[in-house]
């Protein structure tokens, strides 16, 4: 049964990895997005590192405390709680703009205390995220 508290969800998705890469955050309850971002060129698992931070950094700036988020991503939730994107993505003139992305979002990690829990959603169990874009 899917979770039924307050709660966004995120995910990203990606057209070939690496490759056009977008993500978003959606309300678990009313199925409303709240954010998008890209496409630009990335990896799908920097887009759910960057959903995840994206949605923490929102919540805050909106006062938001009684919401959790959810993510697909064990790497993403990974990533977040040692505040650094793993990635082997190969820094370039066509990934730079990504790369200062991934480095406000790394600062923002360390400078900031985060108390939102952030929660492994289960595919198998709940079927796809709400906010997945249905591009399987």
């Amino acid at each position: 049964m899917i979770p039924q508290q307050a709660a966004w969800v995120v995910d990203a998705a990606c057209s070939g990895n690496p490759g056009m890469m977008e993500y978003r955050g959606v309300d678990l309850q009313t199925r409303q997005q709240i954010f998008h971002f890209g496409p630009v060129y990335g990896t799908n698992n920097i887009g759910e590192f960057l959903a995840i931070v994206h949605a923490l950094a929102l919540m805050e700036r909106q006062g938001i405390r009684d919401k959790v988020i959810f993510s697909d991503s064990y790497n993403a939730i990974l990533w977040v709680k040692k505040k650094q994107c793993k990635t082997k993505l190969e820094r370039s003139e066509r990934t730079e703009q990504l790369y200062q992305i991934i480095e406000r979002a790394e600062f923002w990690l360390r400078t900031h205390t985060i108390s939102t829990p952030i929660l492994k959603w289960e595919t198998a169990q709940w079927g796809e995220i709400p906010a997945d874009f249905g591009r399987k």
